[in-house]
């Protein structure tokens, strides 16, 4: 269902997170399809077609342009241990979503089973049991956040918002909740910052089947233990949780959002599909544009001033900063190189170039690797390559030794994820990174990782090709 929404409504939700599920339409309406190709392997799921008939719904208006899904954030999590939607289906989805251009992050090192992975969760990481919620030894909320959102807050320690119930019959078409399968009550989590009117973002989150609210007594406790409450209060977020319940006939036993076409409902994954347009009306009655926001108007693909990049190294603590020297050998530098020093580089951007009038919708920067060793990101495990953004120069354009530590207009405004060849986007730029591009001058843009590596591990990018950086606007 995440991802039906995504594809259906491309225009109002910017990217997607999915436990253990295939490629939008892969039921393709018919009951054995979805237990034989979508949940496991005895059946080829056609991956092409599916890809097609995306395309072709766009075409005829049934979703939103698949255009929208290019540069949107998904991340996508399938453990080993889950035997219920077999590993190469997740694969497939991740396939699905890059064919279209989504920035996908896909978590398959995990030997989880057929579950939502949390803290919070009451299960052991293998298991496949009521209440479906694991703990994996990972906080995937944060994971899945910061792949969504660029970056995200610590989660709250004590909850600060409300939960509040309301009746999801207004919201579905018809008027009527049980004859499409949905719960009568629905649930919001707001907190406080948001009900006193500041500026929030929705997050639809829905749970698994035998997971909703009335499901043989289930309760809150996929609310309660999803850990979406705790990053919610800190980042700012609304937790909408639409509820699906089971039927008393075979369509629907196991009270599962409905991604095979149950009830008769053969629109379920386009526009019309009866849980979509539901929990779309909650979307919008949240404050969801509810796609009608126009798409970006143009967008600018900018190089970096190649006389002005370069990459400055120092010791862990910052002392004893000095310019590269190796930039036209290597490339530019990032991570421990072997002298022991840690490197950061700088690219210098004219976003003079950026037409006048227009609101920057989203930006992103590209690397290209162009060698290293080790893994920077896995020294220490986790390790992330941030993107700091400086409206203007944060001294003099060309790279000089007290960048390494300066302090920029908005640190930490993307990241960039583990690629060991060829070319890599970041994730979009928070609000704050998009505010500091300066529209009558340089740019400044400085990627360093977040913590120093132990050992040496570091890669050059950009030896024979400038950095990008490429802004939407409307």
């Amino acid at each position: 269902m995440a991802t039906q929404l995504h594809v259906a409504y491309s225009g109002t939700f910017d990217g997607s997170a999915v436990f253990a599920s295939g490629p939008n339409h892969c039921a393709q309406n018919t009951l054995g399809t979805a237990l034989n190709a979508c949940m496991n392997t005895t059946q080829d799921l056609q991956l092409a077609k599916l890809k097609q008939t995306t395309t072709d719904w766009s075409a005829q208006g049934l979703i939103d342009d698949a255009a929208g899904l290019s540069r949107d954030p998904v991340y996508v999590f399938s453990g080993s241990g889950d035997s219920t939607v077999k590993r190469p289906v997740a694969t497939a989805l991740a396939d699905y979503y890059r064919h279209f251009g989504a920035n996908v992050l896909y978590n398959q090192s995990t030997a989880a089973g057929h579950a939502w992975i949390s803290p919070l969760g009451p299960n052991s990481c293998g298991v496949t049991a009521t209440p479906f919620i694991n703990n994996c030894g990972m906080d995937a909320e944060r994971d899945l956040l910061r792949h969504l959102l660029g970056t995200v807050s610590a989660p709250a320690a004590a909850l600060g918002g409300s939960l509040i119930q309301f009746d999801q019959n207004t919201y579905v078409p018809g008027g009527q909740a049980k004859p499409v399968s949905m719960d009568e009550k629905g649930f919001v989590y707001v907190p406080r910052s948001c009900a006193d009117g500041g500026a929030c973002k929705v997050v639809v989150t829905l749970h698994g089947c035998k997971q909703g609210y009335s499901y043989q007594g289930f309760g809150t406790t996929f609310i309660d233990k999803a850990y979406m409450n705790e990053y919610a209060d800190t980042n700012n977020l609304i937790v909408l949780y639409p509820q699906a319940i089971a039927t008393t006939t075979l369509d629907n036993p196991n009270g599962c959002w409905n991604w095979w076409g149950y009830l008769g409902d053969s629109a379920y994954a386009k526009h019309g599909g009866k849980q979509v347009e539901a929990i779309m009306a909650m979307v919008r009655a949240l404050g969801g544009d509810g796609g009608d926001t126009p798409p970006p108007a143009g967008s600018v693909t900018l190089p970096s001033v190649d006389a002005e990049d370069g990459y400055v190294k120092a010791t862990g603590d910052g002392s004893g900063a000095a310019v590269g020297t190796l930039e036209g050998t290597y490339g530019l530098a990032l991570g421990r190189g072997s002298d022991g020093k840690f490197n950061r580089t700088l690219l210098s951007f004219d976003t003079t170039g950026i037409p006048a009038g227009k609101t920057v919708t989203r930006a992103y920067v590209t690397l290209s690797r162009s060698s290293g060793s080790g893994d920077p990101w896995a020294s220490p495990a986790g390790n992330r390559l941030l993107v700091d953004i400086q409206n203007g120069c944060l001294g003099g354009c060309s790279v000089e030794a007290l960048d390494w530590a300066a302090t920029a207009t908005a640190q930490g405004a993307a990241e960039i994820g583990p690629f060991s060849s060829g070319s890599k986007a970041s994730s979009n730029l928070t609000s704050a990174g998009l505010d500091a591009i300066n529209r009558s001058g340089r740019t400044q843009v400085r990627l360093r990782f977040e913590q120093n590596q132990a050992t040496s591990a570091h890669l050059f990018v950009n030896k024979d090709t400038q950095a990008t950086l490429t802004v939407e606007y409307r």
